[in-house]
């Protein structure tokens, strides 16, 4: 099965030195969205990304320097920049190299400016939401921009590595960037809910944690069946066969 989650907006900038690495596959598309994004200054960033001044500014220096190229000097792995509640949970700090490789093959992180991301692709620091309305060229958003791009290169993924399931774990803002009637494979959708003063709801911060957290679960555990991923049972989280259908299943507590 391939997993997709979401990226986050913290990033973590310390250096990291490391040969084994790979590049983004829309790379090139990646620099058309930065050029667009050259021409805003400081208050468009504000309104586009609804966002501080502070980080308006600091995303106009970081476009401003945003380069083409990629390498160990202007960038760093997804995985190991990317912070934020979801990759909280997915704790990367404690990954060996063989679950490095095996995220590499059967985790996938949706981006705005990337499209989409193999954990072991460098990219350079930015701030850009699926959601954004940035207008580039005919295309009226970003959903518009990558179209159908995303949903063929996971396609492309799935063929190449056998796998019959696509397991959602991202949000519904970034997963809408994918084509599901499109995908050749089973898509399986997971939720979390958790029982707050008696009654079950949908807790945004925890469910975010958790996504994270399961991703991090198929990884440690070499997970390759759908049907293994009943096993969760962290944080006190427990597969729920009374709210799970076919094509979504939840976890409770």
């Amino acid at each position: 099965m391939l997993v997709v989650i979401s990226p986050a907006k913290s990033l973590n900038l310390q250096k990291q030195d490391t040969d084994d690495f790979t590049i983004p596959a829309y790379r090139s598309e990646a620099y058309k969205l930065v050029k667009s994004l050259r021409e805003k200054n400081k208050e468009d960033l504000v309104k586009l990304m609804n966002v501080s001044e502070k980080i308006a500014t600091e995303n106009v220096k970081r476009f401003k320097s945003f380069k083409l190229r990629h390498d160990e000097k202007n960038s760093k792995r997804a995985i190991d920049m990317f912070m934020g509640d979801v990759y909280r949970g997915l704790d990367v700090q404690s990954f060996s190299d063989e679950d490095y490789e095996f995220a590499q093959k059967h985790l996938r992180i949706l981006s705005g400016l990337y499209g989409v991301l193999r954990p072991l692709d460098l990219i350079q620091p930015y701030r850009l939401e699926m959601g954004s309305r940035l207008k580039v060229g005919t295309h009226g958003n970003l959903y518009q921009f990558w179209d159908g791009k995303i949903t063929k290169i996971i396609n492309k993924t799935l063929k190449e590595s056998g796998n019959e399931y696509l397991v959602n774990l991202a949000s519904d803002e970034y997963f809408k960037s994918i084509q599901k009637n499109k995908i050749k494979a089973k898509v399986l959708t997971i939720g979390f809910k958790e029982y707050h003063n008696g009654t079950l709801k949908f807790l945004s911060f925890n469910a975010k944690v958790a996504r994270g957290k399961m991703a991090r679960y198929i990884i440690k555990n070499n997970i390759e069946s759908v049907e293994e991923i009943k096993g969760f049972d962290v944080d006190r989280y427990y597969f729920s066969e009374e709210l799970s259908s076919e094509e979504k299943w939840f976890f409770i507590r």
